[in-house]
């Protein structure tokens, strides 16, 4: 009896101590599996001790480069990429993290092969910027973009980033072309 206490007893422990990997593609408003928006940069190598992680090197930001960290899985495919508020500062928080790996979802399940119907049906869009070659769709209440090729939106608004977008204004079946959080 007592052995079978600790069998069971044990899975348990194992089984709510061993993190589910699909929780570590989960985007939440504060984190992102076990990164957060308090994680600083010398920490990226901890949490993605099993992936490849490209960091900028010194003199690189006099390039006019942003410093972008880029995180690969061991196999080559583009995970993510990382902006630190300051450049080549170890101890620098985030700033953007850009989701360029389909599995890695909102609880709500939209990704980066989402379409802007996707994040009508699960958001309310608060704002939408026009830029030179995208539109970016901020959502209520959160710090994720969602930004749009303005390739596919109709004609008048290709070349004029000063007219205002409107929801109506970019077809429904358009694919998200960046999926990202600000921290």
């Amino acid at each position: 009896m007592k052995k079978t206490i600790l069998a069971l007893s044990t899975i348990a422990i194992l089984a709510t101590s061993c993190k589910n990997d699909a929780d570590s593609f989960l985007v939440k408003e504060q984190n992102i599996g076990m990164l957060t928006d308090s994680t600083q940069v010398k920490d990226l190598d901890i949490i993605f001790a099993k992936d490849s992680i490209v960091k900028p090197i010194a003199g690189d930001e006099f390039a006019g480069s942003v410093n972008t960290i880029e995180v690969y899985e061991k196999g080559g495919k583009h995970l993510l990429s990382i902006t630190p508020k300051q450049a080549l500062d170890s101890t620098s928080t985030i700033s953007i993290v850009k989701f360029k790996d389909p599995r890695y979802k909102t609880e709500k399940g939209v990704n980066s092969l989402s379409t802007f119907e996707d994040i009508e049906k699960n958001y309310t869009i608060s704002k939408i910027q026009n830029s030179f070659k995208s539109a970016s769709v901020f959502v209520k209440g959160s710090k994720m973009m969602f930004l749009f090729d303005k390739n596919d939106l109709p004609a008048e608004f290709k070349f004029d980033i000063t007219k205002t977008i409107e929801p109506a204004n970019i077809p429904s079946k358009a694919k998200i072309k960046h999926f990202m959080i600000g921290w």
